[in-house]
């Protein structure tokens, strides 16, 4: 994902692309990267732990509908945003971003393969390929943003495991 992204915004932005040179290399690196994009999380599937996370992704529950109203309303009281291990709007952006994996690989598909669809489609295919790919920037920008303000959970994503503290604090529903 993040060679997509940083190859996208070689070959979006002027300057990043008169830096950077080679413009075959970048597409090439830009196109394989995206066919190859599902790959690590197809191969994570036989671990147990992630298909454990993925469930309880996959799962909303009446909590993470109190947690996303808070959110919306900006109540930042911690007993307003009750959360499981994910929080509700750790859920959303997982299934956003799964679902925008989806979109971008079908759209590059179309955009590649020339033959497989008339000119219109294709058309329509690097419209929502583009704007999708300004989205998940500016998304995945807001997701860093966070990260960096939470050194614990950076820690997490890191090693994998967080202070008891925190995890009781930050999420006060998780039973690991």
């Amino acid at each position: 994902m993040g060679v997509c992204v940083v190859t996208a915004a070689c070959l979006y932005v002027p300057q990043l692309a008169e830096l950077v040179g080679r413009r075959a290399l970048v597409v090439t690196l830009h196109e394989w990267s995206g066919l190859l994009s599902p790959v690590p999380v197809l191969v994570g599937l036989a671990s147990r732990a992630l298909r454990t996370d993925l469930r309880l992704l996959n799962r909303f529950h009446p909590h993470d509908r109190r947690w996303l109203r808070a959110a919306v309303r900006r109540d930042k009281r911690r007993e307003s945003r009750p959360a499981g291990k994910f929080n509700a709007g750790q859920k959303t952006y997982a299934a956003w971003i799964a679902g925008a994996v989806l979109v971008m690989l079908g759209t590059g598909l179309l955009m590649w393969f020339t033959d497989l669809a008339p000119l219109v489609w294709r058309t329509g295919a690097t419209f929502v390929h583009d704007w999708l790919a300004l989205a998940i920037g500016i998304v995945l920008a807001g997701h860093i943003g966070m990260a960096l303000a939470d050194p614990e959970a950076r820690r997490g994503l890191r090693t994998g495991s967080v202070d008891r503290e925190w995890a009781e604090r930050e999420h006060p529903l998780w039973r690991p």
